[in-house]
Parts: structure tokens; sequence; C-alpha cells
């Protein structure tokens, strides 16, 4: 019994964080979700997978409904004895999207609970950690696995607290499986960046511990340290070995081109330019955002009723039901440098307030840790507007300019804050010396007023209130925007100031013993949580919820010309102009050209560049575009048929051998795709090439049976030929066989498929079968066994230690 009312405290957040989960979200109640734009797109581009699993109960593990083809690794693939999948299920068993906030509050009540932070406090620390407003917009907007990884990050600094605090059973086994729950949720951009925060946080308790002369037990943390990450890594395999092998192929990998589109020597070889790599760089003056969320405005801030911009367009014949619509279409109350953001990423007032007490009542180094990872995320957040420090990691830092969208970054000081705010109120509400507790106060409350005074003063001095590319804006109009920017920026420093306040008086309060600690910390802990609750609410909001069958059908009935494009029962391509290639939509209906996805084909995005946006049409032909989706002069879809789409497969009669990337690249410039083929020599090759491309008048190739993973076709040539397909090439996982007789498989025309045909009629197909699915299936089991294992002997060696000091006593 005395056991249970020991674990009460904890089951009773555990219930709470699953109520207000599913408040803070409750249209799921209803059976509604969550309508995520990212969502949408995925939903577009994992259709034909999707459809393929419900039909078949297998995987493709490959799609040609985006991108021409490619794998599915990216796109949800279900992969054979992953069982830290299912525990991460279980994890997440309310509807989503309140379960990515239960995860929130979860992890993050375990690492306070690491820190030894009394569960009351805790609790609150969780709701604050949780509603911070950056980790609410990016579930609003659909960045599932980005919110996936950040839930679970919390709880692996839990675990290698706990060791690092000398507590090897219980550190261990957090670490080991949330470590493994990590590399799950496939979001290597979040699990990256927070490698410096773990790093900065062992760096701290490693100091101590050298200083101390505790060897021993730095040694044996770090030795769990390398055990978990190999078990984590290695239940994991099958989908780390499988995003490693793609990622050369992706975008993230390293061109084998030298020239750019124009034919001019590429001035870095990165894999992703810089500009693309700093595009959404963090405003300097814009981190004012994190005490005071509407400072800049955002996506989300819109110009209502009261606006002095509304009130105009009213009043100049606009009538006032459209005028709110029109307004907010046509200006955005954003004038901050990055492209858009859809919400300012706020910590909150009082979490800054209480994480600046930490530093006068928190004796403990990792203090200092949760700084260094504020200092490094804010910096590098900054981007190009902190050029020097942005290139040097761009250049010299492994694998940082693998990703983009810099200011994702913050991410780090979004836990940091909240951490060291209720290490701060922790302290602050246990110190005995009460002279320093007062001092702490003030000082904390004179620093945090005194930045929103400077706030305050910036407003009415210095900033502008309207961007570089606004300054043209006719000047009645721009005078009316920055007059509704500064009412939203004055407004939001004036509501901080006054929690602010609140929060001050009920610790002021407790210092004259009129309060007690309970009811302080309810206090501040409901005015920090409610803080966040209300500015969240505008961003996520009960009517972006909708029913489950839009959901499922994000892009609703197909129009008149995907209807038109369906009754064409033939293996075909199409372009959705609209959607240039950063849209799923097409990929729901029809095999498309196009796609959404942050990791597309490298190869794929390359002809794009160079060949697709200079309208080449024979390459157009010989990716199989036989209808293009274009909206007409009122903007609805047609679809234009291409009569000149080279079809599935064909015979060449030459193959030109060339020697590089560059040369393959310009020789499509003029390449006659239906006679012609380009074939890249390898490098190591001495030898010459020769490829017979005979056919006569009558050779064909036929399609005969389609599924993404498994073509089937017959060939009939009266000579020895050459056949091209107009199917992706992918070294790693496609089997040709001709016959039954494996076959070699030729990059052609830098990204379709080739084929030596011997004279006769033929039966050819093409199966993919991933190798690194096999290879990865077979660790993640041996691995998950070991960590059972590991876990078992753990607790088995506890219990018996435990046993054997109770006899003692």
């Amino acid at each position: 019994m005395k056991k249970l009312e020991k674990f009460a405290p904890h089951l009773y957040a555990i219930f709470g964080f699953i109520v207000i989960a599913v408040i803070y979200f409750y249209p799921v109640l209803s059976g509604k979700q969550i309508l995520q734009s990212d969502i949408a797109q995925y939903t577009g581009m994992a259709k034909e997978q999707n459809d393929f699993r419900n039909e078949y109960h297998d995987e493709p593990y490959w799609t040609n409904s985006a991108f021409g083809g490619m794998p599915t690794y990216q796109l949800g693939a279900k992969y054979p004895h992953n069982y830290i999948k299912s525990l991460d299920s279980a994890l997440r068993f309310l509807p989503r999207p309140a379960d990515y906030l239960f995860l929130y509050f979860l992890g993050f009540y375990v690492l306070l609970l690491s820190l030894r932070v009394k569960p009351l406090l805790a609790f609150f620390g969780a709701l604050a950690f949780g509603f911070s407003t950056y980790l609410i917009i990016i579930i609003g907007v659909g960045h599932n696995a980005k919110a996936h990884a950040i839930a679970y990050i919390p709880l692996l600094l839990a675990g290698i607290i706990y060791v690092l605090n000398k507590r090897y059973l219980i550190g261990g086994i957090i670490t080991v499986l949330a470590a493994a729950l990590e590399i799950q949720a496939n979001h290597f951009q979040m699990t990256y960046y927070f490698l410096f925060l773990i790093a900065f946080i062992v760096a701290v308790y490693a100091f101590e511990a050298i200083k101390n002369k505790e060897f021993s037990d730095l040694y044996k943390s770090f030795g769990i340290f390398l055990g978990a990450a190999v078990l984590a890594m290695g239940v994991n395999a099958t989908g780390l070995l499988a995003t490693s092998e793609y990622a050369q192929n992706s975008t993230r990998g390293k061109s084998e081109l030298t020239i750019d589109e124009t034919g001019k020597k590429k001035v870095n070889d990165n894999a992703m330019s810089n500009e693309y790599i700093t595009q959404y760089s963090y405003g300097i003056a814009e981190s004012l955002n994190l005490i005071a969320p509407k400072l800049f405005g955002s996506g989300g801030d819109k110009f209502d009723k009261d606006s002095k911009l509304v009130n105009y367009a009213i009043e100049s014949g606009v009538p006032e039901s459209e005028a709110i619509d029109m307004v907010n279409r046509q200006a955005s109350t954003y004038w901050g440098d990055q492209p858009g953001v859809a919400a300012p990423a706020y910590i909150g007032i009082i979490v800054f307030f209480l994480a600046v007490l930490a530093f006068f009542v928190e004796n403990r180094r990792i203090k200092y840790a949760l700084l260094a990872g504020i200092i490094f995320s804010l910096l590098l957040s900054f981007g190009k507007n902190l050029n020097g420090l942005t290139q040097f990691f761009i250049d010299y830092v492994p694998l940082y300019n693998k990703f983009r969208a810099v200011s994702s970054i913050q991410v780090i000081l979004e836990l940091c804050f909240p951490a060291l705010a209720i290490l701060g109120f922790h302290s602050f509400l246990n110190l005995d010396d009460e002279e320093k507790r007062k001092k702490a106060l003030n000082y904390s409350f004179g620093i945090t007023a005194g930045l929103l005074a400077i706030i305050y003063i910036l407003g009415k001095t210095y900033f502008k209130f309207y961007n570089e590319g606004e300054a043209k804006i006719e000047k009645i109009v721009l005078d009316l925007i920055v007059a509704d920017r500064q009412e939203m920026y004055f407004s939001t420093i004036y509501r901080a100031f006054g929690l602010l306040v609140v929060a001050f008086g009920a610790m002021f309060l407790f210092l004259k013993k009129t309060f007690s600690q309970f009811t302080t910390v309810v206090i501040v802990g409901l005015v920090m949580v409610l803080d966040l609750f209300v500015v969240d609410k505008n961003y996520v909001k009960a009517d972006d919820f909708v029913s489950k069958s839009q959901i499922e059908r994000p892009f609703g009935e197909p129009t008149d010309a995907d209807l038109h494009i369906l009754e064409d029962t033939t293996n075909f391509r199409v372009f959705d102009v609209d959607g240039n290639i950063n849209s799923g939509r097409a990929s729901f209906f029809h095999q498309s050209v196009g796609g959404y996805s942050a990791v597309k084909p490298k190869k794929f995005q390359e002809i794009f560049d160079y060949q697709i946006a200079n309208n080449n049409m024979e390459v157009w032909n010989m990716l199989n575009t036989k209808y293009i989706i274009k909206g007409d002069e009122e903007g609805r879809p047609q679809a234009l048929e291409n009569p000149s789409a080279n079809g599935n497969a064909w015979f060449v009669s030459k193959v030109n051998v060339v020697n590089s990337a560059d040369e393959e690249m310009k020789a499509l410039n003029k390449l006659k795709t239906k006679e012609e083929a380009t074939y890249m020599k390898p490098a190591l090759t001495k030898v010459a090439l020769n490829f017979e491309t005979g056919k006569d008048s009558t050779s064909t190739i036929e399609l005969t049976s389609y599924k993404p993973n498994h073509l089937k076709y017959t060939s009939n040539n009266s000579k020895n030929g050459f056949g091209v397909f107009s199917e992706m090439y992918y070294e790693n996982g496609w089997k040709a066989f001709i016959d039954g007789k494996d076959t070699e498989i030729y990059n052609v025309n830098y990204v379709l498929r080739g084929l030596k045909i011997p004279a006769g009629k033929h039966t050819i197909e093409f199966k993919f079968e991933p190798q690194v699915v096999k290879k990865g299936s077979m660790i993640s089991l041996i691995s998950t066994l070991l960590m059972l294992l590991t876990i078992g002997l753990g607790v088995f060696y506890w219990r018996k230690q435990n046993k054997n000091l109770t006899e003692i006593k």
C-alpha cells in the first residue's frame, strides 16, 4: 500500500496529462481529426503505398506515384521486427494530435523528476514545455515527425541525467528505450540538433566527475551510453540503413554535377545551397518574440474587425462581410526577416522570468549547460543574419549542411528555458537564506521588466514595423498596416507585464508567509500555463478539425480533369503545372511527375531544374508524361494530352556513351529520346562499351502487368537490341529478369533504366527486393532480443542486490 502511495502523485500527473491533452484538442472526442497541411501532402504521396498494403497485406517499398518513382522509406514504410514501433504506438494511445501533446508532457515530467523536482512543480513544468507555442504550431501544420522526435528528447535527457547521477539501472533502461524511440521517430534533424545539448550536459557532469576524481563512475556512465546507443541503433537498423542508403540518392546527397543550370561551374559542392539552407533564418530582433508573442506578427495573427486597415477597406466600399478576409489575403501582420511564419516561437514571459531566477538561486552546474544550449541555438537560428558563424558550421561541422530551415534549431532553447524555469522556481521555494531569496526575486523581476521596457522603447524609437519589400506599398495603406502592427506590438508588451506582476506578486506573498508553498506553486503554475494556453489557441483552433473522411481525402473529389485522365487505363505519368513538383495532390489521383517531400530523389530534382524547367519536351516524353493538368483562363483545371509521350518502354537505335554526369546532362539538351539514349561510363571502366541497338519497324516492348514493386513486359524484336524503360533507375533493390534470368540494369538518360534485350520474343520483369530491408530486419530482431535480455538481467541483479541488503538489515 505504501508503494502505491509513493507512486500516486505520478499517476495523478499522468492522468492529468491525458485529460489536458484531450481537452486541448477536444474535437477528437467527436471523431474529428486535425487538418494538417503537410500531412495532407503526405497522404497524397503515400496513396499508392497504402492502397497496395490494404490489397496485398504487404509492403511495396517503392511507389511510382511521385517523382516518377522512389523508395517509400521516408513515406511510412513498415519494416519486419520493428518492435520499438509497437512500444511507440502503445505510448501514443490517444487520438492524434493529442498523442503528441501527451508525449511532450510525459517526457518533460520525467526529465524534471530526474532533476529532483517535486511532482506538483514538475507537472506544471511539463505543461509549460508542452504548450510552448512552437511545439503546438508544428502539430497544427503537420510536422508530425518533428513533434514526435522532440517529444522523446526530454525522456532521453532524463535517462542520461539519471546515469550521470549514478542511478545506473533506471537511467540505463530509460536511456536505451528513449534513444530507440527517438531514432524511430525518424526526424534526424531534430535528433542531430539535440546532440549538441546532450554534449553540453554530459560535459558539465564529466567536468564535475574529473574534478572529484570519480573516473570509474565516469567510465561506467560512458559504457552505459555506448551500450544504449548500439542497442538503440540496432533495434532501428532497418530504418537507419534504408535512410542512409536513400540519403545518398536524395537531394541531401552530393551531386555528381559540377555545373549549374546555366552551364557555369558550381560555386560550391554542398548537397544543398547555402541560400536554401538559410532561407528560414530567424531575425535577430525577432527573437524578442520569445518573451512577448505578437511583436512581429505572424501568419496566424490576423487583422480583425477593430483593425484600422479593415475599417479603411469598409470605408472604401468593400462589404463588411468581405473586408476582413480580403485584407488578410492581401496584407500580413508579419514583418520579420523570414519568408513567413505560422506563429511566433513564444516560450512564455513567466517561463523567462523564472529561468532568469535560476541563475540567482540554483547551485547545480547543469544550469550552465542549459544556458549554453540557449545561446548556442539562438545564435545558430539567426542563420544568414549571423553569417560568419553559420558559414563555419556549414563548411566544417559534420552533417550540418544536410539540414535546412536553420531557425528550427531553436527547439533546443524551447526545452532549455522551461527546464531552467522550473529549476529556478524549485530552488527559490526551497532556499533557506531569506535575504538571498528576496534579492533573487527582485533582481529577476527587474531584469525581466527592464527587458520589456527596452522592447517598448525600441517600438517607440527604432522599429519601422514594415520590411523592405513593403516600402513600395501605397503610403496611406502602409501607414494603416504600421498602425495595426504597432497596436499589436504594444498590447502584447502590456499583457506580458501584467502577467509578470501577477507571478511576482504571488512569489512576494510567499516571502511574506502569506501564501504557502503549495498555493504559490499553483498560482504561478496556472499563470505560466494559461498564458501559453491562451496564446496557442490563436494558432491551432477547433475550426482546424474536420471529419475523418476529409482527412482521408484531403484533396476532395477528383476534378473533371482528373476524371478524364482516370478514364485512360494505360500506364503513364501526369504533371500538375499549378503544383509544380511540390504538391502531393496529383500523386493522390495519378502517377505523378511531381510530389511533396523534403528529400526528393536527387537526380529527378536535377532533371527538373536543368531540363523540365526549361520546357525540354523530349524529357517530358521520355518520362512518359501523357497528361498535363493546367488551369484555364478561369482557373479551372483541364487535362491536356501529350500525344508525343514515349510510352512505358521502347527500343533505341543508338546509345551515346559519355564520361561524366555533366556530359550526360548536356547531351539531354538535344537528345531524340525515341531513337537515342545516353549512358555514363563508370569511372573505373577502361574498355570500350558496345551496345547492340538493332531494331525493326515492328519492334515493341509492352507493359503487361503492373505493381509498383513488380513490373512485367513482353518484348518482340528480330534483332539484338537495347530497350529504354520509363522507370526511375535506383541501383539498390531493383533486379531485372529476362525469361527468368538475371540481367544487368543500365542507368540511361540520367534517370531511367535500360536493358540489353536479345532478339526474339521475351518476358521481362523488374522486381524491387531491397536487401537493406532483409539485412536491417535481422539486425533489429537480434538487437531487440539483446535489449530485452540486458534489461531483464539488470532488473534481476537489482532485485537480488536489494534482497541481500534487506537480509543484512
